[in-house]
């Protein structure tokens, strides 16, 4: 999976990148080779995935000893840290990179290392091992364990390296979260895989895109708003050869603004936690606003559509699939229909003359996108009512200029705030997922069922209490 370090591409000494700091392939390997000594016989091993160089070498030590890799969101709350950890059975490890070793984190109430025998880095990695366990929102409950394999992890990558042109010769700048595909597989090990010189910016900034000198650039809408923003860091992004955006729509506005700033029209993409990315744009193809493109080589996809309707949800079947919910049998099996194809839950449109897709809308009105992160409204929901002065409490998303989507919060409390929510609600669960904004009422619309009528919390007929 990790090509670069195998000494395919040779060696530079900033070979990769974060924050400012740079390691060659052999350094990083070093580092790594101890990690995965360190970690062998392990069950799975969680990360608190920082952008830093001990990141990158606890990921690739845990690939080289063969253990599942949990990434943890460095601003999750502590519930949501016990959660992943007592879901996953991890061991939360802390990366030493100038001593070159793993060591269990302070208050982990995971076991103790095995003793590690030999080599780790020695041991071929079977296809079909797990590989990384990324946790991920769904639209009820607690975030659920989505396990990837080394296959499906290679294949993509190799598939986005054909439709992208990307190749050892390229230099890739993002500064995402690498606790995500986006930022972890396609931005980390997709440059190992491809053997191109990684540039982590840390932060995901205007000036730090226009000083990085890079030839492709991923960024999330969020990111590509605030460059759009900023002519004179777009205008540096002249020289690149290929921006792509993902992890939710980008904006058409944001499109032709960056068209115009940079001469470069961006490359959209799809996918999912539990999939990968499974449709994209093409360099040097035609990429018009508002669609993904097509799907890679190797996956299939049909639109689940009612009869005589032109727009339906996306379904789709190939080798980047996950291979199951963790623990949640019952949670896979719904995941897919009857005869094989996986249900992304969203609606896409299909151009029939030329196959490409465009995405509509969720099928929920439960997952919201906001600033590149998916995020489950149930979750928030839940936090929000574990505070005791809260008794109703309804999370929706709506429309944001820069994050996509922003989280406004709906709640029925007395003798709180709306800060004093917001604050409550970023303690418990990562800080990302925090409403940008609470509304007080008297009570959460409902129809006959009890269920929750949260369309109509954004209608001029509903009042918020005075």
């Amino acid at each position: 999976m990790l090509t670069a370090l195998t000494g395919a591409y040779g060696d530079r000494a900033d070979a990769v990148t974060v924050a400012g700091r740079s390691a060659s392939y052999e350094e990083l390997l070093g580092a790594a080779r101890a990690v995965a000594a360190d970690i062998a016989g392990t069950r799975a091993v969680a990360v608190t995935a920082t952008a830093s160089l001990e990141t990158v070498a606890a990921v690739v030590g845990a690939l080289l000893a063969r253990v599942p890799c949990v990434p943890l969101p460095p601003d999750a709350g502590p519930a949501e840290r016990e959660h992943i950890l007592r879901d996953s059975g991890a061991t939360r490890i802390e990366v030493d990179l100038a001593r070159k070793h793993a060591t269990l984190a302070a208050g982990s109430t995971a076991p103790a290392f095995a003793s590690a025998t030999g080599d780790a880095s020695t041991s071929a990695y079977a296809s079909e091992d797990p590989a990384l366990i990324l946790y991920t929102s769904g639209t009820t409950g607690p975030p659920k364990g989505v396990v990837l394999t080394a296959a499906a992890i290679t294949a993509d990558l190799d598939a986005l390296a054909g439709v992208w042109q990307w190749s050892a010769e390229d230099t890739l700048v993002h500064g995402l979260p690498l606790f995500h595909v986006h930022g972890l597989v396609l931005g980390v090990l997709g440059a190992l895989r491809t053997g191109s010189r990684l540039v982590h910016t840390g932060r995901p900034t205007p000036e730090a895109y226009a000083a990085a000198g890079g030839s492709l650039y991923f960024g999330v809408p969020t990111v590509w708003s605030r460059i759009a923003a900023a002519p004179e860091a777009a205008a540096a992004l002249a020289g690149a050869r290929l921006l792509v955006s993902g992890s939710a729509a980008l904006p058409a506005p944001v499109f032709r603004d960056l068209e115009a700033l940079t001469g470069h029209r961006p490359v959209e993409r799809y996918g999912m936690t539990e999939t990968l990315i499974t449709v994209s744009g093409r360099a040097g193809g035609e990429v018009r606003p508002g669609t993904v493109g097509t799907p890679l080589p190797g996956i299939r996809t049909r639109i689940a559509a009612e009869p005589g309707a032109e727009i339906g949800e996306l379904q789709l079947t190939g080798p980047t699939l996950f291979t199951g919910y963790l623990g949640r049998p019952e949670a896979t099996a719904a995941a897919y229909t009857d005869d094989g194809w996986f249900r992304t839950g969203d609606i896409a449109a299909l151009d029939e003359a030329d196959g490409v897709h465009r995405i509509v809308g969720r099928a929920s009105t439960d997952m919201i996108k906001s600033g590149g992160y998916r995020i489950g409204a149930g979750e928030v929901e839940n936090a929000l009512l574990d505070h005791p002065r809260v008794s109703e409490a309804a999370v929706v998303g709506v429309p944001d200029p820069d994050l996509g989507q922003r989280l406004v919060a709906f709640v029925v409390a007395e003798g709180v705030t709306g800060a004093e929510l917001t604050d409550f609600v970023a303690a418990h669960l990562s800080v990302h997922k925090r409403p940008r904004e609470v509304r007080f009422i008297t009570a959460v619309p409902r129809n006959a069922m009890g269920k929750p009528q949260k369309k109509r919390l954004l209608t001029d007929e509903f009042e918020e209490r005075t």
